[in-house]
Order: structure tokens, then sequence, then C-alpha cells
């Protein structure tokens, strides 16, 4: 039951990542938390390890075929993408599980909020 749920989290985590441009964070960590019962730090560390090439490089390759993609862009984006990703693991580590959710919680928000108000 577990391996269908967990592919099932990233048809779900995948399908709206090649659709939408998102789905990591914005989907499948709540998922894992919820259907998995992961603390939150055990969450998004799985979401991450999950996107580390099976979801991104086909979304990418959709992209590219349409002319969607600036390379220049995403390979300076990507450089920083890297260095902020390594810095935010980081600063993730050093902070307690509850507070963790809560700011990921309350970045949803602002998010969803902001994407009705527009």
């Amino acid at each position: 039951m577990q391996a269908v749920l967990a592919t099932l989290i990233g048809v779900l985590g995948g399908g709206l990542g090649g659709l939408v441009g998102l789905g990591g964070g914005f989907v499948m960590v709540p998922l894992l938390v919820y259907l998995f019962q992961m603390e939150q730090h055990a969450a998004q560390g799985t979401s991450l390890a999950i996107l580390l090439l099976p979801v991104t490089l086909p979304s990418v390759m959709q992209y590219w075929r349409a002319g969607n993609v600036n390379v220049g862009v995403a390979a300076f984006a990507a450089f920083g993408f890297l260095v902020g990703g390594y810095a935010g693991g980081t600063l993730a580590q050093m902070i307690g599980g509850r507070l963790l959710r809560r700011i990921f919680a309350g970045l949803l928000i602002v998010v969803a909020l902001d994407l009705m108000r527009r």
C-alpha cells in the first residue's frame, strides 16, 4: 500500500509540475506529511530527493521542444538555486519542525492569496 501511495504522490506532483510548474513543495510535502505521517523535515527532504531527476527532466524536455526554455536565464538561476538550496537546507536543519511547518504553511497562504488577488 505504501508503494501505491508513493507512486500516486509522484504522479500528482509530476503532473502538476509539468502542467503549472509546481508540485514538489506545494503538493508532495503536504501529502507526505498526511499520508506517511512524516515530520516536516523528512517530508521536505524526501520531496527534494524525488525531484532530483525524474520529475524535472521530462517536463523540461517538453518545454525545450516547444521553444519555451531560456537557457541563459536557467543556467544562472540554476547556479543561484544551487547556492540558495544549500543555504536553505542548512538553515532548515537548525529550525524546529513545528516552526518549519508554520513557515511552510504561511508561505502557501501568502502565495495562494496573491494568486487569487491577481
